[in-house]
């Protein structure tokens, strides 16, 4: 848990959370922060298998995921290709369109090709528009543009995080999330933010955001938003766990992004999810560590 990206606070909540779970389930768990030191730790430790609660570059990215493999460390969650293909939104968008599943109209900003002044006067579809970067996570840097001059200064926003930025039609509606348990949906969940956009704030401040389990949608939408998950987790190669989330809009519904480590503190949604499916916190974290393998 920990590490060094961006999402560090709320990874170390996660891997917190876990890690009592575990403890409470009989298991002889120990935290290790990875921001540092983290192959000699984990030697040192005599580490049999690794539950990943990192969340962000580094850590859910593939590149832990790839030491592990070296190391030969089962852990939980994804490999190297579903960790990278989950955390990179362009790439993980483009095989979402390929299996037929709805998205949102975008243009890819790259940083030393594209000029973040004239890239608004290109774009194929017109405003307003959400600008993120490729690969971050918690919606750090995320802005929504509304004019040509806010999106001049939106583009090296997201640049502080990655040099590929998406910026995509902004559709406001209802947020659906559908975690996903060993490759099978769980219960789908709407996320009701009280500011109106599920921000860093409403995502991990209690009270700013109503949870609804299940989503009041209609039975259709409920079986294509879980079958095109599991589909997509499939192809991915997104075991373990992880959580695919979407937008609603009259009725019509695009893909967001696929979470291949989501997070797991007393706020996170696939836990709230499993709940409503009946399993309890302990059991999740225990079953999910039941899967960790080693995938290369």
């Amino acid at each position: 848990m920990g590490g060094p990206s961006k999402e560090r606070e709320v990874s170390l909540r996660s891997g917190r959370a876990v890690l009592a779970a575990l403890q409470r389930r009989g298991y002889d768990a120990v935290e290790i922060d990875a921001a540092a030191d983290l192959p000699d730790r984990l030697r040192r430790e005599g580490i049999a298998a690794v539950f990943i609660a990192l969340h962000g570059k580094l850590g859910e990215d593939g590149c832990v995921q790839g030491m592990l493999e070296w190391l030969g460390i089962p852990y939980t969650g994804a490999g190297v290709l579903g960790s990278s293909v989950g955390m990179d939104k362009v790439v993980c968008k483009r095989t979402a369109q390929s299996l037929g599943i709805p998205v949102a109209p975008d243009a890819i900003f790259i940083a030393g090709r594209d000029d973040p002044t004239t890239f608004g006067t290109t774009l194929p579809m017109s405003l307003p528009v959400i600008v993120k970067p490729s690969r971050e996570g918690s919606t750090i840097n995320v802005t929504i543009v509304q004019t040509t001059a806010e999106l001049s200064a939106a583009i090296p926003h997201a640049c502080e995080s990655d040099g590929t930025v998406l910026v995509e039609k902004y559709v406001k509606g209802t947020e659906l999330t559908v975690g996903l348990l060993e490759g099978k949906a769980l219960p789908v969940v709407e996320i009701v933010p009280k500011s109106g956009f599920y921000d860093y704030t409403s995502k991990y401040t209690k009270g700013m955001t109503e949870y609804i389990v299940p989503a009041r949608i209609d039975a259709e939408t409920t079986k294509a938003l879980r079958a095109w998950s599991e589909k997509l987790a499939e192809i991915v190669g997104a075991v373990g766990f992880a959580r695919a989330d979407y937008m609603m809009e009259n009725h019509d519904v695009v893909f967001l992004e696929l979470n291949t480590i989501p997070g797991m503190t007393d706020l996170s949604l696939v836990p709230m999810a499993a709940r409503a499916a009946g399993i309890e916190f302990d059991e999740l974290c225990e079953r999910i560590l039941e899967g960790a393998s080693l995938k290369a």
